[in-house]
């Protein structure tokens, strides 16, 4: 990497690729993880994308305030670990098999059979993982895409389900009612926003 300072009128593009390429080559963000070994741990799972679709200006804005928590507590003397992950459930998921397989009912899943359907939609979700991962270090955050955690992961299910359990256990758990709108062609109730994400 060239010295600072730069010239006064710096190739913006240059300097970005100059500057990604020194991290990756130098391996700086492992490093910053790695110099805090023996430190209080902070825990941070990054609210995780639906790798089928692809980054858009909204995640922009969002990536970095999720990395503005984790560099700040690893300047505070924390080993903050920034694993990413990947949201490969739920009806985005399956509404874009849906597409790709040209299937426009329910019946045509149950046709096809519902492990086909779902390994289907298994290799469908992890899809862009390419492009989210050029996305993100444009972006100049340091994540872990290489110990990475997906929504799939049968150890991802069961900790959901121990953390639900920890609460019904306390008593904060509770059956309620609330409006949701329903997919017609489905049969089932649409969380509005995940929708949005589809």
């Amino acid at each position: 990497m060239t010295a600072y300072p730069k010239p006064p009128s710096p190739n913006f593009p240059d300097l970005e690729r100059e500057v990604l390429d020194y991290w990756d080559s130098d391996d700086t963000f492992r490093a910053s993880v790695a110099r805090r070994d023996g430190a209080p741990e902070y825990v941070f799972y990054d609210g995780p994308p639906f790798a089928n679709g692809l980054p858009h200006y909204g995640h922009l804005l969002t990536g970095y305030v999720k990395d503005i928590v984790p560099r700040y507590r690893t300047m505070r003397g924390y080993k903050v670990e920034r694993r990413f992950g990947w949201d490969t459930h739920g009806l985005p998921a399956e509404l874009e098999v849906q597409r790709q397989l040209g299937i426009s009912d329910k019946a045509q899943i149950e046709e096809m059979g519902i492990g086909k359907f779902n390994e289907a939609c298994r290799a469908s979700v992890l899809k862009y993982t390419n492009e989210w991962r050029a996305y993100v270090t444009r972006q100049a955050r340091w994540v872990d895409f290489d110990n990475d955690y997906k929504t799939l992961d049968p150890t991802f299910m069961e900790s959901v389900i121990w953390a639900f359990k920890q609460l019904w256990d306390k008593g904060l758990a509770y059956e309620g009612n609330r409006g949701a709108a329903v997919l017609l062609e489905r049969r089932n109730a649409a969380v509005q926003p995940r929708t949005a994400d589809g």
